[in-house]
């Protein structure tokens, strides 16, 4: 996203959903913004740690996940990443892409999730999944939701969804409301959190297509969503410094790559979260080839943060910074897979951080407010690779001028609030949403037990 402080489809989101942890539980702990899983990624870990920490994490990833949902010409596939295709088709439709204006006939299957009964009553929403989708193929998410008083919101689209470009052109979708919640490119959020109303469960569906006549099909290995209700706070509690640990994660800058591409959000200097994600990828182990990196101009340097690029741009929100399609473009990379969630203190990253794993999160500041940065943002994504023997955040923050520059260590009472905060003030002394704590976790599917034990924790598997 952009370093400068100005409104962006984050602030957008703030200004309709400012109220919508009002109505939460006053000044909470440091751990107040994580959970556990409570379904078959996870298992019903822990509710009552859950409900405490404001966040209801639940994937479907198993066979017999895909086994128990509603399946019209899908079927659900074995193996070392179990998944759901395509069988016999339900159906033929067509689709025209609202971008280039062309129109296709697609056949396509269908899968609907069992209704999931959330531990914690949510404001927001987020979905994420992970896929693969050959050239001819796509997917779409949505979600449906119930609120508290028992009725329901439509069949929300959370995404129109392909690893490449060349058949449809991936993209949220705009203007979607009841007059209750909204959804704000790849967030579901109630509109008045003030009122009490909350959404108490929901259900998704995959919509999976394909070119008519072909035994093409997508894969989705695992689709899920983050449900939260984050309490009301500018500034939250200090946390007390764990271990110290630091993971040796490529270096990439956004920077070099200004004007780059300007089709693809403005070029570089608006790739935060492409960058942030490319160093992940490679940190485990994920590499593109020269073919697929062809169309790179060959005179520019790290040609495939210029593919991350253009594979997570969101054609509607015009913009890199989609959460859930840099998860899915992530999870595209061999044995590769990951979510989009929230954690609740720097004691989860800690954890995160001794376990070999490094996340990608998202916060919001003026330049005064992190020293050292140089910078105020709207809203921008670096990868914390560790923590200091003082518990400073060591962060490789894509928005420096090289990729020798790109670690810094941020002080950690200043990191940890314009983290997990959920409201703040910008630069005009107006009132901005923070996120939460919001950040991306990816690992291997064959990953560490004691990798998995720490996931497990945090309700992530």
């Amino acid at each position: 996203m952009s370093r400068a402080e100005q409104p962006s489809r984050r602030t957008l989101l703030a200004a309709a959903v400012v109220t919508a942890v009002a109505s939460s539980a006053g000044p909470a702990s440091a751990h107040a913004a994580t959970g556990r899983s409570t379904g078959s990624a996870g298992g019903s870990a822990d509710p009552e740690a859950a409900v405490a920490r404001r966040v209801d994490n639940r994937a479907w990833i198993s066979y017999g996940d895909w086994r128990a949902g509603g399946a019209e010409g899908t079927r659900a596939v074995v193996g070392v990443r179990p998944g759901l295709v395509i069988a016999k088709a339900a159906g033929t439709t067509t689709f025209t892409d609202p971008h280039t204006g062309r129109t296709a006939a697609w056949e396509y299957g269908t899968w609907t999730s069992p209704v999931h009964r959330l531990t914690v009553p949510a404001t927001e929403v987020i979905v994420s999944w992970n896929a693969r989708t050959p050239d001819g193929t796509w997917i779409q998410a949505e979600l449906q939701g119930t609120y508290t008083d028992g009725t329901d919101t439509p069949w929300y689209v959370m995404g129109r969804w392909a690893a490449g470009d060349q058949d449809i052109l991936r993209t949220s979708v705009d203007d979607q409301s009841d007059g209750r919640s909204t959804v704000w490119t790849d967030t579901l959020a109630v509109d008045d959190a003030a009122s009490g109303l909350r959404l108490v469960s929901y259900r998704l569906r995959l919509t999976l297509h394909r070119r008519p006549g072909t035994k093409l099909t997508p894969t989705v290995w695992r689709i899920g969503a983050m449900g939260s209700d984050v309490p009301d706070r500018f500034t939250v509690p200090a946390s007390t410094p764990g271990a110290a640990r630091e993971l040796i994660v490529p270096r990439y800058s956004q920077e070099i790559h200004k004007g780059q591409y300007p089709e693809y959000d403005n070029g570089g200097e608006a790739w935060c979260s492409p960058t942030s994600l490319q160093m992940i990828i490679e940190y485990w182990g994920g590499r593109l080839t020269g073919e697929q990196l062809a169309w790179v101009d060959p005179s520019y340097a790290d040609p495939q943060v210029c593919h991350a690029a253009r594979h997570t741009y969101d054609h509607q929100y015009a913009g890199c910074g989609n959460w859930p399609f840099n998860a899915a473009y992530a999870a595209t990379f061999e044995d590769l897979q990951g979510v989009v969630t929230r954690l609740g203190s720097l004691a989860d990253l800690e954890k995160l951080i001794a376990a070999g794993i490094p996340a990608i999160t998202s916060q919001s500041f003026r330049e005064e407010e992190l020293t050292g940065a140089g910078y105020g943002t709207a809203g921008h994504l670096m990868t914390v690779i560790g923590f200091t023997p003082d518990g400073d955040v060591i962060a490789n923050d894509p928005a420096s001028p090289d990729n020798e520059s790109v670690r810094r260590v941020y002080r950690r009472r200043e990191w940890e609030n314009i983290w997990l905060r959920t409201k703040r003030y910008d630069a005009n002394g107006q009132v901005r949403r923070g996120t939460g704590g919001v950040c991306y976790v990816f690992w291997p599917v064959n990953s560490a037990p004691s990798q998995r034990r720490v996931l497990r924790s945090l309700g992530l598997i």
